[in-house]
């Protein structure tokens, strides 16, 4: 995986298929896609799970700085398609004082990927709609990256707000578990970036109401565009990908 990182494999903390959400028609069926914590550090045993289970293509949403840590781990060793699709170039330190990170703050943080990583969010969307079998996609805690393209899928999908919502907020309670997974991991990265761990330090994120950062985001799509969807449009979400997705989330 890496020739100078010895990290620990385990299995993942905060995984989940998608399947059983309400969308326009219906329910989500499992096995369309799965959201995840990273998937570079998994056994060799859970990645042959996925894979029996029916995974065929991974999206992995991390930084190159990430993958250059860890590299794509287990999961190399098997016939299925990886796509690197970086939602941050790099993980940079703030200027000045480091803000606290709070829901709030991350609500609108999630604005500005919006912004910025449309054109590959309809990437993702794209591979999503065209694979055969299972996607997964994943960042470090499965958390952020990973909670904006489910975000993004569930909207195209016809999920209202409350199922959008509740799904992000599943990862809540996982809080403690990703950050003892991902601590080794991410440490690695701060180092080779030159940054302090500590001015990153999430625990804050711990806390109860992480469902406000979600309510931010599509509160705010709202309220600027009208239509959630239409930066994505903009940025070249067609309707026959919105159709695949579409048929392909209702039938196997």
């Amino acid at each position: 995986m890496t020739a100078t990182l010895e990290l620990e494999l385990t299995t993942p903390v905060n995984l989940r298929d998608l399947g059983g959400t309400p969308i326009s028609g219906g329910t989500l069926r499992d096995g369309l896609a799965i959201r995840t914590d990273d998937l570079a550090t998994v056994t060799p045993e859970f990645a042959a799970k996925l894979v029996a289970d029916g995974l065929t293509a991974i999206i992995d949403l991390r930084s190159p700085h990430e993958v250059q840590v860890t590299g794509r781990g287990p999961l190399a060793d098997y016939a299925v398609a990886y796509h690197h699709l970086p939602f941050m170039g790099s993980i940079e330190a703030p200027a000045g004082d480091a803000p606290e990170l709070t829901h709030e703050l991350m609500g609108e943080m999630y604005v500005g990927m919006i912004d910025r990583a449309a054109p590959l969010i309809v990437t993702a969307l794209d591979i999503i709609a065209n694979t055969p079998g299972a996607t997964a996609f994943h960042c470090a805690a499965g958390r952020d990256r990973t909670g904006v393209l489910a975000a993004s899928l569930l909207l195209v999908l016809g999920a209202d707000d409350d199922a959008i919502v509740a799904d992000y907020a599943k990862t809540g309670p996982n809080m403690p578990a990703i950050m003892a997974r991902t601590k080794t991991a991410m440490s690695a990265v701060f180092a080779k970036l030159g940054l302090d761990p500590e001015v990153f330090d999430g625990k804050a994120l711990t806390d109860d109401g992480m469902d406000v950062s979600m309510r931010i985001l599509l509160a705010s799509l709202r309220d600027t565009h009208g239509d959630a969807l239409a930066p994505l449009r903009a940025a070249g979400l067609s309707d026959d990908t919105v159709a695949k997705l579409r048929a392909r989330a209702l039938s196997a």
